[in-house]
């Protein structure tokens, strides 16, 4: 499940590397692409 959640986040180009100097903003990083992730994946289970 960890491996998985890790491969998720690789494919997040802003998550790629490490750009933010602030570990708040990398961690505010994953949260938002994690939120998109579950948005992505809600509107394919509702159709």
């Amino acid at each position: 499940m960890v491996e998985r959640t890790f491969a998720w986040l690789g494919r997040c180009r802003r998550l790629s590397k490490d750009y933010e100097y602030l570990r708040v903003c990398s961690e505010n990083a994953i949260y938002l692409t994690m939120a998109m992730l579950l948005v992505r994946r809600l509107s394919r289970s509702a159709r």
